[in-house]
C-alpha cells in the first residue's frame, strides 16, 4: 500500500538530512526533498543526489534565482525595505518563495504535508508556517527540529546509527544562511554584542582596512525603481547583483552589525554581508531624492517601514502587501536615472546622480546667471507661513509680564501611603 508523502525543505545539512529518516520513522511518510537555488552558491544537483542517498523517495532541485530577484528582492528594493533601517531582509525574502514553491510541489505530487528544518526560537519557522497556512491550509506542517529538541550530539548519534552522511562532526562556530541578496551570520562568539566579529565571520567582504587604496566608481541605472544597468551595460537582475556583490565586496562594502528585534520577542545580535543590496539601496534612495516630491518621500518612508516589517514577520502573501505594492509601483513610476557611487574602504558614497525626471532644477537652485526664482514673492510667503505662530505668540505666549507655569499631570502613580482617598473618605 502506497504511503502518504511530505515535501521537506532540504538544504543538505545535518538537520534536514536527519529529518528525512526521522519523518519516515515518526510519521510514516515518504519524504520528497525540495531544494531551490536562490544564489546561495551551492551545487543543488549534488544536494539533490545526497537527499536520495539519505532516504528521500524523490528529490527536486530548481533554479529560482530569477524568480527571487524579479519578484522578491527588487520589489523590496523599490519599497526601500530595510528592517529597522539596517537589514536588507535577504533570508526573510527567500523563505516565502521557498514555501510557495514547496506548496506547488506538494500539490503536483499529491503530498499531504510539508516540512522544514527551522528551530522554535527563530523567525524562519513563522515565515514558513504562515505561508503554508495561507497558500495551503489543508497541508499538515511538520517541523522536526522544533519537535525533537535534540542536542547536536544526539543528532550526530542518530545520523551515525542510520548511516546518514554528515560532512563535519564539529559544530560550525556560526549559524549562516545566504542567497544572492545577502548572507546572515549569527551564534557562537557573535552572541556577545561587545565582541568585534572575528575575520572568519566574513566571506563576501574584505576587511575595509585591507581594501584597495584606490576607490572604484560604479554607475547604476534604474528604470521605474528597478536596477537595469551597471556602468552603462544592461544586465538582468541576477547578473547585476552578482557583479555588484563581487565589486563592492572587494572594497569591504556591505558589512552590517545589528542588534535585532526578532518577531518572537528576543533581541539577537546579527551580522550581515550584503554588498550589492547596500549599494543598490543607497543608489536607489538617491534617485528618489532627485525625482520624488517632498511629501511623496516622507510618506514613502512610512510605507518602507511597514513593508520591511511585513516581510520580516512572514506576511508576504497578505492583502496588505498587495495594497502597499500598489502604492510602491505608482510611487516609483518616475524613479528612473543613474547614480554614481564611490566604493572605498568599506563605504559606498554617492558622488553623482542624474535623471530625465529630475525635480532638481538648476534654473531654480542657482545663484548665478539664469536664475528664474522669483525672490520678490518670498516676503509675502514668509509672512503667511509664520502667521499662525506669530498670532499665537501675540495673544498667548508673549501676553502679559509672565507666563503662567504649566501644570503637568504625573505619570507615576502615588505610593500606597500617598494614595488618594475614595469617595467615601477611606483610602
Amino acid at each position: 500500500m502506497a504511503r502518504d508523502k511530505v515535501v521537506l525543505a532540504y538544504s543538505g545539512g545535518l538537520d534536514t538530512s536527519v529529518a528525512v529518516k526521522w519523518i519516515d520513522e515518526t510519521y510514516g511518510l515518504d519524504v520528497i526533498a525540495y531544494t531551490c537555488d536562490l544564489g546561495q552558491g551551492q551545487d543543488i544537483e549534488a544536494i539533490r543526489q545526497k537527499a536520495l542517498r539519505t532516504g528521500a523517495v524523490e528529490a527536486i532541485a530548481e533554479d529560482a534565482r530569477n524568480l527571487f530577484v524579479d519578484f522578491f528582492a527588487f520589489p523590496s528594493l523599490m519599497a526601500g525595505a530595510l528592517y529597522e533601517g539596517k537589514y536588507p531582509l535577504a533570508t526573510a525574502l527567500g523563505r516565502p518563495l521557498i514555501a510557495q514553491l514547496m506548496t506547488r510541489a506538494a500539490r503536483d505530487r499529491g503530498a499531504v504535508a510539508v516540512a522544514h528544518g527551522c528551530t522554535g526560537k527563530g523567525n524562519d519557522q513563522v515565515r514558513f508556517d504562515v505561508t503554508f497556512q495561507t497558500l495551503a491550509p489543508d497541508l499538515k506542517i511538520i517541523a522536526p527540529v522544533r519537535e525533537w529538541k535534540w542536542t547536536r550530539t544526539q543528532e550526530l548519534e542518530f545520523a551515525a546509527k542510520h548511516g546518514i552522511e554528515v560532512e563535519a562532526t564539529k559544530k560550525s562556530i556560526f549559524s549562516t544562511d545566504q542567497n544572492l541578496w545577502g548572507r546572515s551570520i549569527e551564534a557562537g562568539i557573535l552572541e556577545d554584542p561587545w565582541v568585534e566579529p572575528p575575520p572568519e565571520t566574513f566571506q563576501w567582504t574584505v576587511d575595509p582596512r585591507l581594501a584597495p587604496n584606490e576607490p572604484e566608481i560604479v554607475e547604476i541605472t534604474f528604470d521605474r525603481g528597478r536596477p537595469v544597468a551597471l556602468d552603462g551595460k544592461d544586465l538582468d537582475g541576477v547578473e547585476l547583483i552578482a557583479e555588484l556583490n563581487a565589486r563592492a565586496g572587494r572594497h569591504g562594502v556591505g558589512r552590517i552589525d545589528h542588534i535585532e528585534n526578532r518577531l518572537v520577542g528576543i533581541k539577537s545580535r546579527e551580522i550581515y554581508e550584503a554588498p550589492a543590496a547596500v549599494v543598490l539601496h543607497e543608489a536607489h534612495r538617491e534617485i528618489e531624492f532627485l525625482t520624488l516630491s517632498k511629501n511623496a518621500l516622507r510618506f514613502k518612508s512610512y510605507v518602507s517601514q511597514e513593508y520591511s516589517d511585513l516581510i520580516y514577520n512572514g506576511l508576504w502573501f497578505s492583502a496588505l502587501h498587495q495594497d502597499l505594492m500598489a502604492f510602491v509601483v505608482s510611487n516609483q513610476q518616475y524613479v528612473s536615472g543613474t547614480a554614481r557611487i564611490k566604493l572605498f574602504k568599506g563605504s559606498a558614497t554617492i558622488v553623482g546622480r542624474k535623471s530625465e525626471h529630475s525635480l532638481y532644477r538648476h534654473e531654480l537652485a542657482t545663484y548665478e546667471e539664469g536664475d528664474t526664482y522669483d525672490s520678490t514673492a518670498a516676503q509675502g510667503f514668509i509672512k503667511i507661513h509664520g502667521l499662525a505662530q506669530s498670532t499665537q505668540a501675540k495673544h498667548q505666549l508673549l501676553k502679559g509680564t509672565s507666563a503662567r507655569p504649566l501644570e503637568l499631570p504625573s505619570i507615576i502613580p502615588p505610593s500606597a501611603s500617598e494614595s488618594t482617598p475614595h469617595r467615601d473618605g477611606k483610602k
